[in-house]
């Protein structure tokens, strides 16, 4: 069985069948890893993701790392990991391919005349501040490399981790427009460790957003994902907290159960809260329309239905009251003309001697 060690945090499930054919590693508050650790470097074609979906509003984002260790049961990219040969279950926790040339081919990227300055997301998959970034620190440097060239960009994590860059993304937010989202579904620590056990305490994620936003840093909250049955009832409590740590905006999605994440998410509801179970996998029903998962673009990570109107319109009510600005899921900052290449700039300065 595989947990944290003198704990009783759930683990997931075992691997579901593959249905297409492992410096410093910084935890949160010493947080260990759900089961052993396999790091498998990567040399990658590209680093940019361009994406196809209607329902996101990003079009380009960056993932520095494939899997991810803060073992939510919910997450949408565990069937991602199956590309690689690996498993959606326990191999997407501790399998963890990191793309060790990510930063050489985002300035390959910058540095071709196509490239217009257009803002990147990063996190559009897995989290890029997980704990193995505290040993590669890719995501500082790919940030980093946006300053250099004022490229705008976007971040959502729920690590506390982010805080260490503090100094790159406050002189990129002088530069150019950037913003960080957390995600922040539950109020509850508890129903956290129970769910998301390897991602940074609920507190720790708040006194994130207040250490990003005193150092004048667009900030945000996503309640995502809204579990029907679990935490819809904690949805306020959330807005207001995030308020009061700073963040400006506030987004949210559905709970998505793609066909290899269901057994996982349930495999670990039925482990931490039984009681539980049956009335999450009730309300899930309610609002997918009697279905446990939604697939189809537009309404996959919005529900449907009474009790779904019910939530989204308290969501909205509660940021409209506390003063959250309403944005769409992973927005990221607005267009910022601000992209210069180094050379560009160097060949301006000296045509003006």
């Amino acid at each position: 069985m595989f947990g944290y060690a003198g704990s009783s945090v759930p683990r997931s499930v075992d691997n579901p069948k593959n249905r297409f054919e492992s410096s410093e590693v910084v935890f949160d508050d010493g947080q260990a890893p759900l089961a052993k650790l396999h790091v498998h470097e990567e040399r990658v074609g590209t680093i940019l993701s361009e994406n196809k979906s209607p329902d996101l509003p990003f079009r380009y984002s960056i993932n520095p790392y494939r899997g991810c260790q803060h073992a939510c049961a919910y997450c949408y990219a565990r069937p991602s990991h199956q590309y690689w040969g690996f498993g959606a279950g326990t191999d997407f926790e501790r399998e963890i391919i990191v793309k060790v040339n990510a930063v050489e081919k985002l300035r390959e990227a910058f540095e071709r005349r196509s490239w217009r300055g257009e803002a990147i997301t990063f996190s559009g998959n897995t989290d890029c501040y997980q704990p193995l970034e505290g040993r590669y620190e890719l995501t500082r440097r790919l940030l980093s490399l946006c300053l250099e060239y004022r490229n705008p960009a976007g971040v959502i994590t729920k690590s506390a981790l982010v805080t260490r860059d503090v100094d790159v993304l406050s002189e990129l937010a002088r530069v150019t427009s950037v913003s960080v989202f957390l995600s922040i579904p539950f109020a509850s620590e508890e129903m956290a460790r129970a769910i998301e056990p390897a991602a940074a305490p609920i507190h720790r994620r708040f006194e994130a957003l207040a250490t990003l936003s005193e150092q004048g840093i667009e900030t945000g909250v996503m309640v995502a994902p809204i579990i029907a049955g679990l935490n819809d009832g904690q949805v306020g409590e959330v807005l207001r907290r995030a308020k009061d740590a700073g963040a400006r905006s506030a987004g949210r999605i559905a709970l998505r159960l793609p066909s290899e994440v269901l057994p996982v998410f349930q495999g670990r509801v039925r482990e931490a809260l039984p009681l539980r179970a049956d009335k999450i996998d009730s309300a899930i029903l309610q609002i997918r329309g009697g279905k446990m998962n939604d697939s189809n673009f537009g309404s996959r990570m919005r529900g449907q239905g009474p009790r779904w109107k019910a939530v989204d319109d308290l969501f909205e009510l509660q940021a409209q009251k506390v003063g959250l600005q309403i944005r769409p899921a992973a927005d990221p900052p607005p267009p910022a003309q601000t992209f210069r290449r180094p050379s560009d700039q160097l060949e301006l300065n000296l045509g003006d001697l």
